[in-house]
């Protein structure tokens, strides 16, 4: 099986794995503008300028998020607004589309192995999943699965855990800097969407989707082949 490619694309880099851990907003699912509407009112109960809660966000659990912008706060009231929040973003799936070039990518990894691990919690991922008409992998790690918010490296070690692979064997998808920076600490290659995963430290990066082929080779070794458009 393979994700497809233009056949005239040059390859640009090449990496192995045994396993693929997928982040979700940002990587498959762009939900910016709810993730706007919910943070922005946050903010503006805070005090706080919408513009600079929204560059800490992306990534991360909200309570983590709360205790960067607000470090004297008391950390139950930052997982109390948390669980508000999710279930406010959980309602609100007004304009969250898949990113370009998730549709077929996803439905190109059927049989390889592969997971979601994300930041949002089960409601939340089944609701952008599904409103981007993206089927949930087999296996989903969310935050009701793990202690610590990326960018520990906890969600991606028990996504490999479960898929039965080493941390050296998996190759995650990720879009923000606490992702790549999650992925990097987990002992993993990370495969950047987006150009700003450059500046993150992304091993390498892609602008979209549409750039990386995934093979299965006969001993069950992923190949992914990135590409300039």
């Amino acid at each position: 099986m393979s994700a497809s490619l233009s056949a005239s694309a040059a390859p640009t880099a090449v990496l192995t794995a045994r396993a693929l851990l997928l982040d979700m907003d940002g990587t498959l699912v762009d939900s910016g503008a709810a993730v706007g509407r919910v943070w922005r009112r946050w903010a503006a109960a805070q005090g706080l300028d919408g513009d600079a809660v929204l560059g800490v966000v992306h990534g991360r659990q909200g309570y983590a998020s709360m205790a960067i912008l607000l470090p004297d706060r008391p950390m139950e009231l930052n997982h109390a607004d948390n669980r508000r929040m999710l279930a406010e973003e959980t309602a609100d799936t007004d304009g969250v589309v898949p990113i370009e070039g998730a549709p077929a990518f996803l439905a190109a990894l059927g049989g390889l192995p592969h997971a979601l691990v994300t930041s949002a919690d089960d409601a939340l991922a089944r609701a952008r999943m599904g409103a981007a008409g993206l089927a949930l992998p087999p296996v989903v790690v969310t935050a009701e699965h793990v202690t610590l918010s990326k960018p520990d490296p906890e969600g991606f070690l028990k996504g490999a855990a479960e898929l039965g692979a080493a941390p050296g064997d998996c190759v995650v998808l990720e879009d923000s800097e606490a992702g790549v920076a999650a992925g990097l600490a987990a002992g993993m290659r990370v495969v950047g969407v987006g150009r700003a995963t450059a500046g993150y430290g992304a091993t390498v990066s892609i602008d979209h989707l549409g750039q990386l082929r995934v093979e299965a080779g006969p001993d069950g070794t992923l190949t992914l082949t990135v590409t300039a458009d």
